[in-house]
């Protein structure tokens, strides 16, 4: 992480609490000089060594440290970006984790795949997407999740909710169905040498028309859908409902009589807000028919945001989809604050909103860019030559052309004297016998 992105993050976590002390009218100290005395009198009431941890409510929240509530709700804001995106903000796509264990994930926009994987969430975990529609932003990472989650341990199929379309061919299945026709190769050159069992999409599409209709039910949870109105017809929002809490994500829409009716006694309500009008043209160089046409008629406005949650009224709004600039956001923040006076966050990407009955923290996530594989959620298997064979039945291929023609293999150079010690040691380490290719 560099040292630009922890300051952000630490000045944006900042301004979260300050905002969520002054909405609960806690008391403040201009100065610094109250915080600055409770840090003294726990000096003096304390022995621990710096290197002993004895509060845990950080300001800010350290993916894997700390144990859910089993009444608590947690939103990980992983893309809260344009459909341009850039290294600060990834498309759509937020994580719900719950107290009982279940995770979910709203929209998987483009970029956002990297923002799952610095969580170190094990990737069995993350088998639920419920997508709002089929723009790239809102599930232009789902290749990234499908390939890349079953590479880093994910052996269960990826499952996938998703609206209809006017036609067939704008549906989720249809789009889906694409992907994976797009990934043949991909598929192709893994098989056999993998554990394959998440290589597996499961698809489920649903009338885009449905009103508050139940999509998903299991384990105490009820997601429902709903429409939205966004560029054609297809698109949707989704309402969350658990142990009395009710999460609500609008994905892309114009506000709509919906979202108005279903989305009433939210705990957090997240809506799209667009950048605002004037910064379309100067940031984004749209002509002003455009960025009128796509900044109040396409998107939501600012303005329009403050409306609906004047109208729905939810514990705490969050507004998404604008670059959260210190120069856009003040913009989007007093446009939102000419209609609505409520709770509001701001959303970038990383924070981090902690849902009881009693209360809603707002917090930044610090987390490692470099991560690698996360814990397992299943143990792996041994890569099977079934797993090819079966695969090349799914696609119509027949299994002699997945692997290498006479042409390919007549490039091979003998390298056996540089390879063959690196099975040895691991038949040495292991204890028990690795041959190497073309010895069995």
């Amino acid at each position: 992480m560099t040292y630009r992105n922890r300051a952000f993050r630490r000045a944006a976590s900042f301004m979260a609490g300050v905002a969520l002390g002054a909405w609960l009218g806690a008391p403040t100290s201009s100065d610094g000089y109250g915080l600055m005395f409770v840090s003294a009198a726990y000096a003096q009431e304390t022995d621990a060594s710096p290197t002993m941890v004895r509060d845990r409510e950080r300001d800010t929240y350290y993916p894997n440290t700390e144990d859910l509530a089993e009444d608590e709700m947690r939103v990980v804001a992983c893309g809260t970006g344009m459909p341009t995106t850039r290294a600060a903000q990834a498309a759509a796509c937020f994580l719900v984790e719950l107290g009982n264990g279940d995770k979910f994930l709203f929209d998987i926009g483009s970029g956002s795949a990297e923002r799952l994987s610095s969580l170190q969430i094990p990737y069995n975990y993350l088998d639920k997407i419920f997508v709002g529609h089929l723009h790239t932003d809102h599930f232009g990472a789902l290749h990234d999740l499908f390939i890349g989650g079953a590479l880093m341990g994910r052996n269960v199929p990826l499952r996938v909710w998703g609206p209809s379309g006017a036609t067939p061919e704008l549906g989720t299945a249809y789009a889906l169905k694409g992907m994976m026709q797009m990934l043949t190769w991909d598929m192709a050159g893994r098989a056999g040498n993998v554990d394959f069992r998440g290589y597996k999409l499961d698809v489920t599409e649903f009338d885009y028309k449905l009103e508050n209709e139940v999509i998903y039910e299991q384990n105490g949870v009820k997601i429902r859908t709903f429409p939205a109105i966004h560029a054609i017809d297809g698109a949707v929002s989704y309402a969350l409902e658990w142990n009395d809490l009710k999460f609500v994500f609008s994905s892309d829409t114009y506000p709509n009589k919906w979202f108005v009716e279903y989305a009433k006694n939210a705990d957090l309500a997240i809506h799209e807000c667009f950048i605002a009008v004037p910064d379309l043209v100067s940031k984004m160089r749209f002509t002003p028919e455009s960025a009128l046409l796509v900044g109040t008629q396409v998107h939501t406005a600012p303005e329009a945001f403050g409306k609906v949650m004047s109208e729905i009224r939810p514990r705490l709004a969050v507004a998404y989809h604008f670059f959260n600039d210190f120069d856009t956001g003040t913009a989007v923040y007093e446009r939102i604050r000419k209609t609505y006076d409520g709770p509001l966050s701001l959303a970038n990407d990383f924070m981090v909103w902690n849902v009881t009955k009693d209360d809603i923290r707002i917090r930044m996530a610090v987390t490692e860019e470099a991560t690698w594989a996360p814990p397992l959620g299943a143990p792996a298997q041994a890569p099977s030559l079934d797993d090819r064979a079966a695969f090349a039945g799914e696609a119509g291929i027949d299994i002699a052309d997945i692997g290498f023609s006479d042409f390919t293999k007549s490039g091979y150079w003998n390298v056996d004297d540089a390879l063959r010690p690196i099975f040895e040691e691991a038949s040495k380490a292991l204890g028990r016998e690795f041959p190497y290719p073309g010895d069995e």
